[in-house]
């Protein structure tokens, strides 16, 4: 089973340059510009807030009023704190032309990157990465080291094994999922399962599904890491009406 891959990479407070891979082809790519808000502004920690997304032609300069249906939704957007920690996917709501809507609680001060996934019609998907600042406490910084340890889930047990062993940056290291038990997998929004990778910084961020399901109990994934840094990876698996979140992490040495 196969689907598109893509990445987004960028320096922290910068609309990046998009990058795409995909299987399919697609027209000529262009980027759209993505602008993040958020209310109340500033916003408060623990306290309910809402994040907007303002998505614009890259000709005139127009509010983009028609997006395709990806994975069942229009819009995926993912928000992840400056320590790993919170970790968020969800889907915002369409709620004027060119302007997506997502409620959210920040659970601390900090840093927050958000990168948004869609797909606006006539075009090329599109991601684009943003970043939050909540004031108030940081949490202290994490520095990631490898951990594949069989982690429990909501109702499942998840394993993961790279191939090769060490992942290198820039070339090819397949990610194999194995779950436990091994029935009841039903895809979640259209796919068998998705993927996020985050660099230790948080400049890389990786969506991802899978290419390849092995009788519902392998889920295997085939990703580039584009530097040599460590890279948190949440993978989402649904058995029996339940989402199962469950996270790793992948320290990618440098190519020699």
């Amino acid at each position: 089973m196969s689907d598109g891959s893509r990445r987004a990479l960028a320096q922290p407070g910068d609309v990046p340059a998009l990058r795409h891979e995909s299987r399919r082809r697609h027209s000529d790519p262009v980027e759209f510009h993505l602008d993040l808000g958020v209310v109340p502004r500033p916003p408060k920690p623990a306290q309910p807030a809402a994040l907007q997304f303002f998505i614009h032609d890259p000709w005139k300069d127009r509010p983009v009023a028609n997006y395709n249906v990806v994975h069942e939704k229009l819009f995926h957007a993912f928000v992840v704190s400056e320590n790993l920690q919170f970790f968020k996917h969800a889907h915002p709501s369409f709620v004027a032309d060119g302007v997506f809507q997502l409620p959210i609680t920040f659970p601390t001060g900090g840093m927050f990157r958000v990168l948004g996934d869609f797909y606006p019609a006539g075009a090329t998907p599109q991601l684009a990465t943003q970043t939050i600042f909540v004031p108030g406490a940081a949490p202290a910084p994490v520095t990631l080291t490898r951990d594949y340890s069989t982690k429990t889930s909501e109702n499942m047990h998840v394993s993961l094994v790279t191939i090769p062993e060490q992942a290198v940056a820039g070339m090819r290291t397949q990610l194999r999922f194995t779950l436990d038990p091994v029935d009841g997998l039903e895809k979640y929004l259209g796919a068998w399962a998705h993927m996020l990778a985050a660099s230790n910084d948080l400049i890389d961020m990786i969506h991802q599904h899978p290419f390849r399901v092995d009788e519902q109990q392998m889920v295997e994934f085939e990703i580039v890491f584009p530097r040599p840094q460590p890279y948190r990876i949440w993978v989402q698996f649904q058995r029996k009406g339940v989402v199962n979140t469950a996270h790793f992490d992948v320290p990618v040495a440098e190519l020699r």
